[in-house]
Parts: structure tokens; sequence; C-alpha cells
């Protein structure tokens, strides 16, 4: 740059890309358009149960009573939850994450 220089100076130009490493502009994609035709992008349907982490003092009863307003339905907890709980559905444990199914 000539500092003595008079007169108009022009912007320095960018220097050029080579065309291997240019991409061509593409317009997004909405959701919708992504989506239409391919059933795998659906939204998964919400889950029919809930989960319920054991507190001490917790049994089947009290927690069917807490969900589902009758402590007599503890054996839809229980059957949703045997492998985890095993033979004896007294015996549940604190940190015990269970299955609630719901209505």
């Amino acid at each position: 740059m000539d500092f003595f220089k008079k007169g108009k100076e022009e912007p320095a130009k960018p220097a050029a890309v080579p065309k291997s490493t240019q991409r061509a502009a593409t317009p997004p994609v909405s959701p919708t358009h992504a989506a239409a035709g391919n059933d795998n992008l659906k939204k998964p349907a919400a889950p029919a149960q809930d989960t319920y982490t054991v507190q001490s003092g917790d049994s089947l009863s009290k927690i069917a009573k807490n969900h589902y307003g009758d402590a007599n339905a503890w054996k839809r907890i229980y059957e949703a939850n045997k492998a985890l709980i095993g033979a004896n559905p007294d015996l549940i444990h604190p940190g015990q994450r269970l299955v609630i199914p719901r209505d």
C-alpha cells in the first residue's frame, strides 16, 4: 500500500476458492418435508407407563394407592415388575425403579 498515492483505493478482493472445495448452496429442509414418506422419523407414542423409585417405608399397596387411588391395584404393579421384585411382592427395596402401568 502506497501512503503517498492519491486517489481512490479499491478494497481487497477475497482469494478465489478452488471449485473442488466449493459447495452448492442447498436450502434448509423443513422437518415436515424431511419426514414426508418416511415412517421411521415419526415421533414415538408416549409410553403407557410411568416409573417410580421405591422409598423407605413403601409397599406395593401404598404405591398403588398413590398412583391409582386403590391399594388393591398393587397386583398390576407387581405383574409389571415381577422380574425385578422376585417371587415375594412384600420384598421391595428403596432405590428400585418400578414400572407403573397407566390406566
